[in-house]
């Protein structure tokens, strides 16, 4: 057996609460292993709450938007109209004790900026620099949630698909060992559109953080 959170959205800051759910571990690193483990956590999670419509929001999800909506695959395109995925942006960008931002990490493969060797050899990390735009390490999901909001706000072809699910989970992400997850981000974004706030908070960082993050 193992655990995994279940992101809810709610109508109220922050917008989203997490719920541990038990489900049956399949082991492996097949993709169908993992497959099995979201179908299991899925099941799980709706025999608690049969309310409840899950999407997976990974490269290992059963439904294609999941998978287009991984920080691995989900672009930003900035107002250099260069291109970036999300998970380039977030590693690009963060500055460390000793050393960073590693700029060129904006342009490399995902899972390439991810595994790059300088990110755990830097001391802790500090705070965010997205090309010259600064941005703080706390809240400390705050910087990986604008990204990808932001991402996502570009990408309305998802949108109406997107809007019918209420709970998302990220089978990869394990609480006990990392902060930011992707399906907490787009729990917000969907709970922040449903309440006719998403564009305000988009307007400006701070207006982000004052209305997800307040209390």
């Amino acid at each position: 057996m193992a655990k995994r959170p279940v992101f809810i959205c709610r109508k109220g800051a922050p917008y989203f609460f997490d719920r541990m759910v038990d489900f049956e571990f399949f082991g492996g690193f097949a993709l169908s292993q993992k497959q099995k483990c979201v179908l299991s956590l899925h099941e799980s999670a709706k025999r608690r709450d049969p309310k409840l419509n899950l999407l997976e929001i990974s490269r290992a999800s059963t439904v294609e938007l999941g998978q287009k909506l991984s920080a691995f695959n989900l672009t930003y395109t900035h107002e250099n109209a260069e291109v970036y995925t999300v998970e380039s942006v977030f590693q690009a960008s963060k500055v460390f004790e000793h050393g960073g931002p590693y700029v060129d990490l904006l342009t490399q493969p995902s899972n390439v900026a991810k595994k790059d060797s300088r990110l755990k050899g830097s001391g802790r990390i500090v705070g965010f620099n997205f090309l010259g735009t600064q941005f703080p390490s706390r809240p400390m999901t705050a910087f990986y949630d604008w990204i990808y909001i932001n991402a996502l706000y570009q990408h309305e072809e998802l949108h109406e698909e997107l809007l019918q699910y209420n709970a998302f989970t990220d089978i990869a992400f394990n609480p006990e060992k990392s902060i930011n997850c992707q399906a907490r981000s787009v729990a917000i974004f969907v709970a922040l559109k449903e309440q006719g706030l998403l564009e305000y908070v988009l307007t400006d960082f701070e207006v982000f953080k004052s209305v997800v993050y307040r209390g």
